[in-house]
């Protein structure tokens, strides 16, 4: 007797599950939907973390050796920054209008992390140290000897910019979603996002404790 079809969940949770070794066993599929993301911690010190590298990147780029900061440099030193603004923050809750919201809604959390990684690695250009397009503007400063107005240079930055993570939300569907797609690279972060929050955790509770 012939086996029932797959149904549309199993399917689902066989479209989630890697083919690859490697990022099943870095990679969790699951989420927890209660875990906060859009919290204040996250906005501040992600805007923070992509201004001052973008800012630093762009200063050391000038440089005849040029110095990139990378977004491992926040990864690494926003998770004490974020336990520490999780403790000393106010945890009254605001009411604005009919929403109602909380500057410290609760433990510092791998998602607020990740998202935080996500903003300075976009201050970092992806490793690269600068926007690509600044270069397009020094050349036209220093190797024609033409001005180029404040306006032009920003709206030139912007648009290659955009233009990338325009191409990038288009493609999702078919280099992010997919599980038989993958990033060498991301994988050593996300083994660290996994390894850095429980340690973490088991090192506050034991401290509590002392």
């Amino acid at each position: 007797m012939d086996p029932s079809p797959p149904t549309t969940t199993e399917k689902e949770e066989d479209d989630d599950i890697s083919p690859i070794e490697e990022v099943r066993l870095t990679a969790t599929n699951t989420d927890d939907p209660a875990m906060p993301v859009w919290t204040f911690r996250m906005w501040f010190l992600g805007l923070f973390s992509c201004f001052l590298l973008s800012f630093f990147n762009q200063f050391f780029g000038y440089r005849t050796e040029s110095l990139v900061i990378t977004q491992i440099t926040v990864q690494v030193a926003i998770l004490p920054i974020g336990h520490f603004l999780a403790a000393i923050l106010p945890r009254t809750r605001f009411r604005v209008g009919s929403r109602s919201f909380s500057l410290n809604p609760g433990p510092f959390n791998m998602k607020e992390h990740v998202l935080i990684s996500i903003f300075a690695n976009a201050g970092s250009a992806f490793g690269d140290g600068s926007a690509y397009a600044v270069r397009i503007v020094n050349i036209i400063k220093g190797f024609y000897g033409r001005q180029i107005s404040f306006l032009a240079s920003w709206i030139l930055i912007i648009t290659t910019q955009v233009l990338g993570y325009g191409w990038a939300g288009l493609l999702r569907e078919y280099v992010v979603e997919p599980a038989h797609m993958w990033w060498p690279n991301t994988l050593v972060q996300v083994s660290l996002f996994r390894y850095v929050h429980p340690f973490i955790y088991c090192f506050i509770s034991i401290s509590f404790f002392l």
